[in-house]
This record gives structure tokens, C-alpha cells and sequence, in this order.
């Protein structure tokens, strides 16, 4: 199958009930086979075009739209089985219980022959290094490799229009590498024309042929990589692009106190117990670690090795397998040692945490509410939740979507909610997974210094991340788990 040739004139797309629009008049040019790496600050709108190219806005109801959008002459909703999306979040996309079934689902609705569909599972299991069979269950895959079973899932579709939406953004740097050759390889055999969201932008920029950065209103840069990073260099890192060879610019805090251990386990065994499972299936095990004020702790490691396990154990969602989790009595606060036994309002002061994917902790329909709800659950003064609320809001550049629903923001957007959302009960100890996932160059700066003013203050960090950036810039200590 032919690449598909995509045209936008004048387009644009807002969510219902907002002013701002996502994307506003875009014209855009994509040839037949093209490799093209789409870049722009968080919120410019770059996932919202991969969503109008794969038909899956929605209608009247969801939003409003202007001008024209088409894939080969066509609109997008009306062009079956010529586009393939994968989504920022890799949830929402699985669908079956079983590895096989799921990749099969999309070939299935296209009508594609039974012994074909088998044939291009099994292919796109082995092209992004799923270390399992079709009979595998999705619900005991970790987040990295989710993201591979949906890559799997479009590759098996052979669409005419590849569009990934941070593709890697959960992997671990070889995994990272290994999903970006597959699928630059499924673009050649297929001839398929290719667009990649992505802010890991050296990891792409040698293996195509074109960026677009998406501005404000319209197109702020368009062309070859290595002439667009050099003509536009500044523009592109004043708008919050990662350019290739500039760093981040992050200095650290100086520390103002503290030290003090909080807490601490010792060869602990950590998993999850299946639904109606009398046992919990072990992730890791032998794990010892210090969690100290005033001091980052990064716990980094291959996809499936266990840390998000591991950081949900420690901040006391999880009960351990075996071995010994135990607070101080200077984070404990009287309660018992072991944080598993504590209530979800004990934990509010004690122990914050941000899960790897955002849309799993979010609870109302506003974004200023969904920072409210810890402080309210504190039953703090009205004056009080609104200063919390109002600095949050401002320093993560959140306060223009104060109205906003949170599951219409874009996945960098969400992820600085919901690090707000657990900074705003202000806890002795944060758990951060992944917490820069989906962040531009300007918005990481801030989230990074946002985190370590936090642990400056005395507040114990642990950070779960494959952003080797960011560990490098806030850890004190790095614990790697071995799979």
C-alpha cells in the first residue's frame, strides 16, 4: 500500500467550551512517503492534528472546526484503514486481553483475511520487541510495553499514514532506540508516510526527512532537520522545542536543611496480585533503599523491571511481598510504621504521589477542582486552598486551563496537573513517576526546578524516570533495578 498524501488549508480545531483554539489556521503539505518529525511546545496543538488526521476528533458536540483537513482528497473520518494512531496514553489503547487479540483488533475491523492478521501479529510482536507471545495477558505489561503493544497493533494495520503520538516516552533508552528502528523499517517496507509527536527530538531528527514545529498559529518552521534546528535555533528554544546540542539549563537548588532519614526498606519483595489471584506476582525483589529529606532518590531501570511497582510499595498503595518497608516516627507522626496500613488521609501530608500515566488519578471536571481536592480533604481554609491553588496553577503554567476539563488537556499538560495535584497537600515525601513525560524543553526547566525548590525545602523526593536528563540533574543517590 502507497503512502497517503495529507493536506491541510486554513485548518483548525477547538474543544467545545474553550476560547483558545488547540490548532488554528494550519496549512500544511505531507508527500506520499514523506518521514516527518512534528515539534512544538506543549499544547500547541501537535496531538490534537494527529487525532483530526486519524478521524477521531468527534463531531459538533466534542468541538469546532475550520477549514479543510483531507488524506488523499478525502476527510479523514471517511478514509477507513488509511491512518494508524498511537496515542500519548498506551491505556486507552488496549482493547483485548490477550497480546495476539489485541494487535489483531484493527486488521480484524478491516476486514483483513484470518491467516494475514496472524501472520502480521506475529511479525509486529517481533518488530517492536515484545518479549512475549500472542497468548500474553495486556493486563500484566507494564507502561513501556503497552506503548510497544499499540505500536504493534497499528504496524499490523500496514496503514498508508503512520501517525505516533511519543511513541518512546515510557521506554528505556534501548528500548527507545529498538521502537524507533521498527518503525522506521515499517515505514520503508510499507511505503507509508510517517508522522512522529516526540520530544526526545535527537533520537529522530537522523531519521527523517522533514520537521514541521507547530507555532501559536500555524507553522513557526518547516524543512530539512539539520537547516531548520540551525536557521531557527533560538526561536525554536524560546518556544520550548528541544534542539538538538542545547542543554537543558537547569541549576539546582542549594539544599536548606534536613537529611533526615524518613523512610527506609530493607530486601524487600515487591508485585501486583491479579484480580481473584490468591498470590501476588513478584516484580523485584532484594531491594533495599533510604529515603532521606532534602535528598532525591532516582530509581531507573529497563521496562518491566519493576519500578513503578516498586515506587507505588513505597509511597504505601501497594503492600510489599516481603521483606521490610518502614517509616520513621519522624514521618509516621504516631501511625503505624508500615505506610500500606495507612488511611488515604493520612497519607495526604506524608507521602504524594503521581502515577505514570495521569488520566488514572484524576477525579473532576475542572482543572482548579481537581487541585482542591487534597487541601479540601485537609479541610484547609478557603483562603489557603485558593493561595496553594493559585501558585500551582501559575508556576506550571496551568492558569489560562483553570476551567478546563483535565482529560481534554494534552499529556504534558496533565502530567504537570498532577504533579501540582500532590504538591498542593504538600507532603513529606513525593513519588514521582515518569514526571516529565510529554514536556517541552521550556515546561521540563520548570517542572525540574518546581521539584527540586520541593526538595530543598527538606521534602524527600523519589523520582521513577528514563529521563536521563533529569536524573542527572536532580538525583543524590540512583538505585537501577535489574529485571
Amino acid at each position: 500500500m502507497s503512502g497517503a498524501r495529507v493536506r491541510a488549508r486554513g485548518w483548525g480545531w477547538r474543544h467545545a467550551g474553550r476560547r483558545r483554539w488547540a490548532v488554528s489556521e494550519l496549512d500544511l503539505d505531507l508527500q506520499p512517503g514523506e518521514r516527518v518529525l512534528l515539534l512544538g511546545a506543549s499544547g500547541s496543538g501537535k496531538s490534537t492534528l494527529l487525532r483530526g488526521l486519524a478521524g477521531v476528533l468527534g463531531d459538533a458536540e466534542d468541538g469546532e472546526s475550520s477549514g479543510e483537513l483531507t488524506i488523499d482528497g478525502m476527510p479523514p473520518a471517511q478514509a477507513r484503514g488509511r491512518a494508524g494512531l498511537v496515542l500519548q496514553d498506551p491505556d486507552a489503547q488496549v482493547i483485548l486481553a490477550r497480546v495476539g487479540d489485541d494487535i489483531a483488533f484493527a486488521g480484524e475491523n478491516l476486514g483483513i483475511p484470518r491467516e494475514e492478521i496472524w501472520r502480521r501479529v506475529d511479525e509486529a510482536i517481533d518488530a517492536v520487541g515484545l518479549p512475549f507471545g500472542r497468548d500474553h495477558s495486556t493486563a500484566q505489561l507494564s507502561g513501556g510495553q503497552k506503548q510497544r503493544l499499540a505500536l504493534a497493533g497499528v504496524l499490523a494495520m500496514r496503514p498508508g499514514l503512520l501517525l505516533l503520538d511519543e511513541p518512546t516516552a515510557n521506554l528505556d533508552p534501548e528500548g527507545a532506540v529498538s521502537v524507533r528502528d521498527a518503525v522506521i523499517r515499517a515505514a520503508a517496507v510499507t511505503d507509508a508516510t510517517l508522522v512522529v509527536v516526540e520530544h526526545r527530538v535527537s533520537l529522530w531528527a537522523d531519521h527523517v526527512d522533514r520537521v514541521v514545529v507547530l507555532g501559536e498559529s500555524g507553522v513557526l518552521a518547516d524543512g530539512a532537520p539539520d537547516a531548520v534546528f540551525a536557521r531557527h535555533e533560538r526561536a525554536l528554544t524560546d518556544a520550548g522545542v528541544w534542539v538538538p546540542g542545547v542543554p537543558p539549563g537547569f541549576t539546582r537548588t542549594p539544599r536548606a536543611g534536613g537529611g533526615e532519614l524518613l523512610l527506609g526498606a530493607r530486601d524487600v519483595t515487591v508485585g501486583r496480585r491479579p484480580f481473584g489471584a490468591k498470590d501476588a506476582r513478584v516484580a523485584a525483589s532484594g531491594i533495599s533503599l533510604d529515603v532521606a529529606g532534602a535528598r532525591t532518590l532516582a530509581i531507573t531501570g529497563a521496562n518491566g523491571a519493576g519500578k513503578s511497582t516498586l515506587a507505588l510499595t513505597v509511597a504505601g498503595l501497594l503492600p510489599r511481598v516481603a521483606g521490610e518497608i518502614a517509616a520513621t516516627p519522624e514521618l509516621a507522626g504516631g501511625l503505624h510504621p508500615d505506610p500500606a496500613r495507612w488511611r488515604s488521609r493520612e497519607l495526604l501530608t506524608r507521602i504524594g504521589t503521581v502515577f505514570q500515566s495521569p488520566e488514572h488519578q484524576l477525579l473532576t471536571n475542572r482543572v482548579r477542582d481537581e487541585l482542591e481536592v487534597g487541601p479540601r480533604a485537609l479541610r484547609l481554609e478557603l483562603a489557603e486552598i485558593a493561595a496553594r491553588t493559585d501558585g500551582l496553577l501559575e508556576s506550571l503554567r496551568l492558569t489560562r486551563l483553570a476551567a478546563v476539563n483535565p482529560f481534554t488537556l494534552s499529556g504534558g499538560e496533565k502530567r504537570r496537573l498532577t504533579v501540582a495535584a500532590a504538591l498542593a497537600t504538600r507532603p513529606r515525601v513525593l513519588v514521582l513517576d515518569e514526571p516529565t513525560y510529554g514536556q517541552d524543553a521550556r515546561t521540563w526547566r520548570e517542572l525540574a526546578s518546581l521539584i527540586d525548590d520541593v526538595r530543598a525545602q527538606g521534602t524527600a523526593v523519589v523520582v521513577v524516570s528514563h529521563d536521563r536528563d533529569l536524573v542527572d540533574a536532580l538525583a543524590d543517590v540512583e538505585l537501577v533495578v535489574a529485571p
